[in-house]
């Protein structure tokens, strides 16, 4: 038996969700006194691979076929199900991102398993199979019962942490036997966001509302970005306007972000962005209005014009670092 963890990659390198996941593939897999066995596909080399060993993965699974490029979810559904099967499986683990979110129901599905999306943690029992996972946009926890013999899980981002154990990683080729019917997905063309945090990856993320008053005002956004090394973010109206690239959104219509840090700057807080970002760890505020819904789910809040506020956050993160 094992648990088996598939790896996301972008470009050739593993992504923080892939590490997150192994590492808490890793911890079930020694609950419940398995193997943990992890799968890569796509053009990924053995160097990027092997760094999974910092993680406590001592066997990938490796499948270079670089059609998996276009995440192709029927496509990476059905080489996951072989993987499982080969490895004798009994848990999928997978990242609850968007590609998880597609792939789980149908690798749900092929394996006659219980699915359980955004798990927050381990087990609190294995016999029976019980989780916590978010609910209602992160407001509350439900506690899932899975009675199936196999299961899927995909684990909400930044839950559980990437946590080092070194080992030695084993690589090995990894052939699902797909034929090019298997994929139905092309991709004409690409266009990708360059010299950016990617908000998906940021453990700090620095967003801006209504209350910056206009485009022309981000300046001080990207500054404090890029002085803490961070993503920037907006609210909706933001984005409708034209203010900031829709890709900027986090919010229950948007992007959900569950950063370290998340720093909110003119935003009121309408419960749709709140669903989009009460995964963050700390949320700072601020805000002139002192009745702002925003300060309610705030760990640290200041009241107070972001415009004359922003700057001041600059200039004290600049003396940190000096």
């Amino acid at each position: 038996m094992s648990v088996l963890i598939y790896i996301d990659n972008q470009d050739g390198k593993i992504k923080k969700a892939g590490f997150e996941a192994a590492s808490y593939g890793v911890a079930l897999a020694k609950e419940a006194g398995v193997a943990a066995v992890a799968v890569s596909l796509g053009n990924v080399d053995e160097s990027e691979l092997a760094k999974l060993g910092n993680y406590g993965i001592t066997k990938v699974l490796s499948c270079t076929d670089a059609r998996f490029a276009t995440l192709d979810n029927s496509a990476i559904a059905k080489a996951l199900a072989v993987a499982a099967n080969q490895s004798n499986a009994n848990i999928v683990v997978l990242a609850h991102n968007n590609l998880g979110k597609a792939v789980a129901p149908r690798l749900a599905v092929k394996l006659n398993a219980g699915l359980v999306s955004n798990v927050t943690g381990l087990p609190i029992s294995l016999q029976p199979f019980k989780v916590n996972k978010n609910v209602f946009t992160g407001k509350a926890i439900g506690h899932a019962l899975i009675y199936t013999e196999k299961k899927v899980l995909t684990l909400s981002y930044n839950s559980f942490g990437v946590i080092e154990q070194a080992a030695s990683a084993v690589i090995e080729s990894f052939d699902p036997g797909l034929n090019a019917s298997d994929f139905g997905l092309t991709v004409e063309q690409t266009q990708k966001v360059t010299g950016k945090i990617l908000l998906s990856e940021a453990e700090i993320v620095v967003a801006g509302g209504r209350g910056m008053k206009g485009p022309e005002n981000w300046t001080g956004i990207e500054q404090l970005a890029e002085e803490l090394g961070a993503g920037t973010a907006c609210s909706r109206p933001v984005s409708d306007e034209g203010w900031r690239p829709h890709g900027e959104h986090v919010g229950q219509t948007g992007k959900i972000i569950a950063p370290n840090l998340y720093f909110a700057f003119g935003i009121s807080g309408a419960i749709q962005h709140l669903g989009g970002v009460s995964g963050s760890k700390v949320i700072v505020a601020v805000n002139k209005d002192p009745d702002a819904p925003i300060f309610e789910a705030a760990d640290y809040g200041i009241v107070g014009d972001a415009m004359k506020v922003l700057p001041q956050f600059i200039e004290a993160v600049k003396e940190l670092k000096a």
